[in-house]
C-alpha cells in the first residue's frame, strides 16, 4: 500500500514549495486511430471522430479510448461544444479505463515454472512435473506444501517448456474446472429461481461476462474462474435470472437479490478487480 511519511524535522532549511500543476504533467489520452484532437480542462485528448447516419452526438469510451459518433450534418464546432460540456464524465471514464489497463498489466502472468495466477480469488503456483507425479491428464491441484503458501498447479511438462506450451495446458485445465464449476452453481441456483436452464456454452469474450436466451441457453465466460466464487455466483444468478426476466428493470434486480441480496458489491468487484490476460 502506498505510504506518504513525514520526515523528522531536518536543520536544512525546507526549500519553497513547488506549485503542483508545474510538476505533473498534463493528462494526455490518445485513440490508436485518432483523427481529431480536443483540450478538455488540462487534458489532451485525441479521440476518432466518426460520421454516422444518426440523429445526436454519441461518445463512447473502450479500451482504446474516446470515439465521438456525430451526424454528417453536424459541425465540428457542434461537436467541440458538446465535448466540453459532456468534459467531466469523458475524463472520469478515460481516467477509469486507464486504470483498469493498469491493472491489468500488473496481473500479467509470465508463464513459467513458479509463476502465479488467481484461481476461485486464491493464488495459484504453477509447478512443472515432467515425471508427472500426479494423478490425471495435463495438469492436476495440490495442496500447499506448506501453511501460508499457495496451493500448486502440477503441469505435466519439463522445465524446458516454452511460454506458450505452459500456458495452453493451464488454459485446458481451467476450461475443464471452470464447466464443471459452473454446472454445479447453476444446478444450485436454478431451483431456487424457479428456472430450467438446457445448455451451457462457455466463452472468451473481453468484455462481456455471461448471457442468457429464453430457450434456457447460458453461456459464462471461463475467465470467470479467476474471481472468488461469490462473484461467480453473482454471474451465474444474474444470467439464471434473465430466464425470469429479459432486461434490466426493477424487477429483474429483485431477482437476482432473492438469491445474491449482496449483488451490487459483487457486480462492482467485477468490474474494479484485475484479471489476467490470455491475449
Amino acid at each position: 500500500m502506498p505510504r506518504s511519511d513525514i520526515p523528522a524535522a531536518s536543520a536544512t532549511p525546507a526549500a519553497a514549495a513547488v506549485p503542483l500543476r508545474s510538476v505533473l504533467a498534463p493528462a494526455s489520452f490518445r485513440h490508436p486511430q485518432a483523427n481529431r484532437e480536443v483540450l478538455l480542462g488540462e487534458a489532451r485528448v485525441a479521440y476518432l471522430l466518426q460520421r454516422v447516419r444518426r440523429r445526436s452526438i454519441g461518445f463512447v469510451v473502450d479500451v482504446d479510448g474516446l470515439s465521438v459518433r456525430a451526424p454528417g450534418w453536424v459541425t465540428l464546432s457542434a461537436i467541440d461544444a458538446a465535448l466540453q460540456e459532456k468534459s467531466d464524465w469523458i475524463l472520469r471514464k478515460l481516467g477509469e479505463s486507464q486504470l483498469r489497463q493498469q491493472r491489468r498489466q500488473d496481473a500479467q502472468v509470465e508463464w513459467k515454472n513458479g509463476a502465479v495466477f488467481p484461481f476461485l480469488g486464491e493464488p495459484l503456483r504453477i509447478v512443472l512435473d515432467a515425471e508427472h507425479r500426479f494423478q490425471g491428464r495435463g495438469a492436476a491441484l495440490v495442496a500447499a506444501p506448506h501453511e501460508g503458501l499457495p496451493r500448486e498447479l502440477h503441469v505435466a511438462l519439463p522445465l524446458t517448456a516454452d511460454a506458450a506450451q505452459i500456458r495452453d495446458t493451464v488454459h485446458a485445465w481451467l476450461l475443464k474446472q471452470a464447466r464443471a464449476h459452473f454446472i454445479a452453481r447453476l444446478d444450485h441456483f436454478a431451483p431456487r429461481l424457479n428456472v430450467r436452464w438446457t445448455k451451457l456454452r462457455l466463452s472468451s469474450a473481453q468484455t462481456r461476462w455471461g448471457s442468457a436466451r429464453s430457450d434456457g441457453s447460458i453461456c459464462l465466460n471461463w475467465r470467470l474462474l479467476h474471481f472468488r466464487p461469490s462473484v461467480i455466483d453473482y454471474v451465474v444468478a444474474h444470467e439464471l435470472s434473465h430466464l425470469r426476466v429479459m432486461d434490466h428493470s426493477p424487477r429483474f434486480w429483485d431477482t437476482v437479490a432473492t438469491v445474491v441480496p449482496d449483488y451490487k458489491a459483487l457486480r462492482k468487484s467485477l468490474k474494479d478487480e484485475a484479471t489476467p490476460s490470455w491475449d
